[in-house]
């Protein structure tokens, strides 16, 4: 499978730019690829079109809403669909139409030679198709499965084709055309205006736009062409994502009527609490309790990581409030083309136990050291603790 071009190539613009260049863009190059352009084209040059047409609608989807832009911007397509794993892109011309008719025809474009309505099967004058509803799921991941990425399998209850009808809606598979308004969808009646008469177009009462009636419906879905079941559904999850994120998954929601659109399904990512390990980012935070020996002699300490346990050595002197570094502890850095580029650092938090009881024998130790020089801090300790500390 070839590689997706970057959305910003396809439709030559910056990744700064605003929705107005985006818009004026992606106009330009529907003019260009619009099918009623190339009609005497040969069938090799008419496909190249179609694809140019549908990579820059694709393109457009993405870039025109701020929320999938974001996401587009910080995962790539891993994060809408395609190069991650997950399904993207529109299925065909008419899937392209249902989701952006009203914007070519404010340009103006319903009109060119045949018309979007006539390549598009009817568009809004003509046929209605239906687009099943999106649904939302919600998957909790822990630490470690953001950081290697994970395929899901979740159990979603929707609505799906109906298995005696194939989605057609009709018991014997016979559908007729609708009497009304004779398979167009529409109907045209005369209607007064402060001009005078004129006509318009609205939905055919009948068939409710569909073009055609079922006279021996499925006994099963009773004539709508799906049931409510429920569907074992694989999600792949890249690596690096972040609670809050939303991945949609196109065509995995619920089930048209009568051989629509499926709708989408939308994940939402949770992240689960660790039980040492708190996210800032890309980076991972650990927070070390020092007994009082350890961090006046120094030693080796156990740190947990999100691939088991790690040792470190503990300076002498170590002081409260010190942070250290693990490079690479943390989690995957990806780029906007979903590919990994660095990963974070587990920061470790250094903090001193300081015993609230002791026995005698503790207490007479500690008496001991008390006029120690050693222990007691001069004012250069004081200060350089504090600028340490508080930065």
């Amino acid at each position: 499978m070839a590689e997706k071009r970057d959305y910003y190539e396809v439709l030559g613009v910056s990744k700064t730019a605003s929705d107005q260049e985006i818009k004026s863009a992606y106009r330009k190059l529907a003019i260009k690829y619009h099918p009623d352009k190339h009609v005497n084209d040969s069938e090799a040059d008419k496909k190249a079109a179609e694809e140019h047409f549908k990579e820059a609608a694709e393109a457009y989807e993405v870039l025109s809403d701020p929320q999938k832009r974001q996401r587009y911007d910080q995962f790539g397509h891993a994060g809408m669909g395609g190069a991650g794993g997950f399904s993207g892109g529109f299925t065909d011309m008419n899937d392209i139409f249902s989701h952006f008719g009203d914007l070519f025809e404010s340009w103006g474009m319903g009109g060119m030679g045949g018309g979007f309505s006539s390549f598009f099967g009817g568009g809004r004058g003509g046929q209605r198709v239906r687009r099943g509803t999106d649904l939302r799921v919600k998957v909790v991941l822990s630490l470690e499965e953001i950081a290697t990425g994970v395929e899901k399998k979740i159990k979603v209850r929707k609505l799906v084709e109906c298995p005696s009808c194939h989605g057609s809606g009709s018991n014997d598979g016979a559908v007729d055309q609708c009497p009304t308004c004779h398979g167009t969808g529409r109907i045209v009646r005369a209607q007064r205006g402060i001009f005078g008469m004129m006509q318009v177009q609205e939905e055919c009462p009948t068939c409710h736009g569909e073009g055609k009636i079922i006279r021996n419906k499925c006994t099963k879905c009773s004539g709508e062409g799906v049931i409510r079941d429920e569907e074992i559904i694989s999600i792949k999850i890249p690596a690096g994502v972040s609670g809050g994120m939303q991945i949609p998954i196109q065509g995995k929601g619920n089930a048209a009527p009568r051989g629509g659109i499926p709708g989408d399904l939308i994940v939402l990512v949770e992240e689960s609490e660790h039980k040492d390990l708190i996210r800032e980012g890309n980076d991972l935070v650990y927070n070390l309790l020092l007994d009082l020996p350890t961090a006046i002699l120094g030693g080796q300490v156990k740190i947990p990581t999100l691939n088991g346990e790690a040792k470190i050595t503990i300076s002498p002197g170590t002081q409260p409030g010190k942070v250290l570094r693990m490079r690479g502890k943390g989690l995957p850095i990806i780029d906007q083309y979903a590919r990994q580029y660095g990963t974070g650092d587990l920061l470790i938090n250094v903090g001193v136990y300081i015993p609230e009881r002791l026995n005698r024998e503790e207490k007479a130790l500690i008496e001991q050291l008390q006029d120690s020089d050693n222990i007691r801090p001069g004012t250069s300790d004081k200060k350089n603790f504090f600028k340490n500390l508080f930065g």
